[in-house]
């Protein structure tokens, strides 16, 4: 009987030691700039966005979101515009800002239209129901939640037009 009531009178401090346990492990909130940071899928495009100088600015108050193009999308770019935004930090800067919008929009909030981009060239986005696209790029996660706005991943890499 002793043994018995032990157990029951350990099991309720188990069970807040797990609950403890379980939250110590949950990521403490993060910026746009950690958040790309910590998604091992986006590793390229958070080696770009540090080589362009704008991590400072991801980690900036905000609010932004960013359509975050996959290592995949990266990999269809052609190797040659590639190292042209690599010699060039100034278009590199321009065409990740172009998938970089001003204010925090959650997928649910999406308009069939445009925005205007940080970079000032629009973006057509659509949504119907919980599909959500910008320009020709599918939204494959959305809401990725961030101290300073909020990333959406999608699956191409968007080039702005010339001006």
């Amino acid at each position: 009987m002793t043994i018995f009531r032990r157990t029951l009178m350990t099991a309720p401090v188990l069970l807040a030691l797990s609950v403890l346990t379980g939250c110590a492990t949950t990521p403490a909130p993060a910026t746009i700039a950690e958040t790309l940071a910590r998604t091992p899928q986006l590793s390229t495009l958070n080696k770009l966005v540090t080589d362009a100088g704008l991590t400072d600015t991801l980690k900036g108050t905000g609010p932004f979101t960013v359509f975050a193009p996959t290592d995949e999308a990266f990999k269809a770019v052609p190797a040659k515009t590639l190292a042209e935004l690599a010699a060039n930090k100034a278009r590199l800067a321009a065409v990740l800002s172009f998938h970089v919008v001003p204010g925090k929009v959650m997928a649910a909030d999406v308009k069939n239209g445009t925005v205007k981009s940080v970079q000032g060239a629009n973006l057509a986005t659509s949504r119907a129901g919980t599909f959500v696209t910008v320009e020709d790029a599918v939204v494959t996660q959305a809401d990725v939640g961030a101290t300073n706005g909020v990333v959406h991943i999608i699956d191409k890499v968007m080039i702005p037009p010339a001006r």
